[in-house]
C-alpha cells in the first residue's frame, strides 16, 4: 500500500541516500555534495522555502519528491516548481511518480498556482512518456539557464560592471 507524507528531519539521511540513487540514474552523480545538514537547515524545518515528500510502499522508502513555489509575473500567480521526482527502481510501475505528481498539484491547487513546473533530461524518454500521459507539455523553445560554480561566484564578486 502506498503512503505519500511530509518529509520530517529524521529522513535527512534517506534522502540523501535517494538523491545519490537518482543522481547515478541520471549519471550525474559526480555532482552531488548534499549533506543530511544541508537538508535539516533548508528543506526540512519550520519556515523552509523548499518541500520534501517521501512515498512508501508497504512501509518501505519508494521514492520521493522535492518542490518549490515559483512566481510568474506574466500570470501574476505562484507555480509550484517540481525539483525532483524519483521512485526506486524497484518500485516502479506501481504508480508512484503518478501518485507522488498528483500529490504536489493538489498542494499547488490549494496553494492558488496557475500550474506545475519542471524539468527532464531530454534522453530520458519514458520520463518524457511519463509526464506526455499527465497531460504535461514539453516547451522546447525555452531553455534552461545555469549560472554555478566559479563563474557564478567571479560573476557575483565582480565590481564596476555594467
Amino acid at each position: 500500500m502506498l503512503v505519500i507524507r511530509e518529509a520530517t528531519r529524521t529522513d535527512a539521511q534517506l534522502l540523501v541516500t535517494m538523491i545519490r540513487e537518482f543522481a547515478e540514474f541520471e549519471r550525474q552523480l559526480e555532482h552531488v555534495v548534499i549533506r543530511p545538514d544541508d537538508l535539516v537547515r533548508d528543506a526540512l524545518g519550520k519556515d523552509s522555502r523548499v518541500h520534501a515528500l517521501i512515498a512508501e510502499w508497504d512501509g518501505d522508502p519508494a521514492g520521493y519528491g522535492f518542490y518549490y513555489f515559483t512566481y510568474s509575473t506574466w500570470v501574476g500567480r505562484y507555480s509550484l516548481f517540481v525539483e525532483d521526482i524519483f521512485v526506486r527502481a524497484q518500485f516502479r510501475g506501481k504508480g508512484i511518480g503518478k501518485a507522488l505528481m498528483k500529490h504536489m498539484a493538489k498542494i499547488a491547487e490549494t496553494q492558488s498556482c496557475y500550474g506545475m513546473r519542471w524539468e527532464v533530461l531530454d534522453w530520458n524518454k519514458p520520463a518524457i512518456d511519463f509526464y506526455h500521459s499527465l497531460g504535461a507539455e514539453l516547451q522546447r523553445e525555452w531553455l534552461p539557464v545555469l549560472l554555478a560554480g566559479e563563474r557564478f561566484k567571479e560573476f557575483a564578486l565582480r565590481d564596476g560592471e555594467r
